[in-house]
């Protein structure tokens, strides 16, 4: 879920936040958004136009070092910002296939590596986004994360954690719905939605 990648980011920028407290909304706010920034492409080729595993992970490399050596609220906040973005590409391959049904586990599509120059394949360690694991993974990395934070971060993190319940509970429900609303969509609006919401 997108929420768990929200999440995952907070995790990093709490372990950011380790040795720079004095800019903790500003890694939140990094780690939050570096944590959702590659699902920016859900409808512009998903889990490949903005999904770099090896490349952010060799940006986020490079910008842990600069923040180390000269620590401000913008080095820091980029590195934080990289590395959460490379930790959500990466951990894609974690979840299911690229499909409207992961559960069917029909596509062999996890995340794209540029670097690579192919798509790499589903490990199904969460079967599904929206699946009960990936709620606990959302629970497991959002509470103690938000523990590092100020009272506003924490309720961020618990409207997101809400949120990720809610979503679980229609989750394979969701699929069917989509089908039926696309049955009305005109021709130009169906000429622009993911390929997986018309097969």
């Amino acid at each position: 879920m997108a929420t768990t990648h929200a999440m995952a980011g907070l995790a990093v920028a709490a372990l950011a936040t380790l040795a720079a407290p004095e800019h903790a909304p500003v890694l939140a706010a990094a780690g939050l958004a570096g944590g959702l920034f590659p699902d920016l492409d859900l409808y512009a080729g998903h889990r490949r136009t903005l999904h770099f595993p090896v490349y952010y992970a060799v940006a986020a490399a490079a910008a842990v070092p600069v923040a180390a050596l000269a620590p401000g609220a913008w080095t820091l906040a980029a590195a934080v910002f990289l590395a959460a973005a490379a930790l959500h590409a990466a951990s894609d391959v974690l979840g299911g296939g690229l499909e409207l049904e992961p559960w069917r586990e029909t596509s062999e599509r996890a995340v794209y590596s540029h670097f690579h120059g192919r798509w790499l394949p589903p490990r199904r360690f969460v079967r599904y986004d929206g699946s009960p694991e990936d709620v606990v993974v959302a629970v497991g990395l959002g509470v103690p994360a938000a523990l590092a934070f100020e009272p506003t971060v924490q309720r961020v993190v618990g409207a997101a954690l809400l949120v990720s319940v809610g979503y679980a509970v229609v989750r394979r429900r969701l699929p069917r719905l989509v089908t039926w609303l696309v049955g009305f969509a005109p021709t130009a609006v169906r000429s622009r939605l993911p390929e997986r919401f018309l097969d």
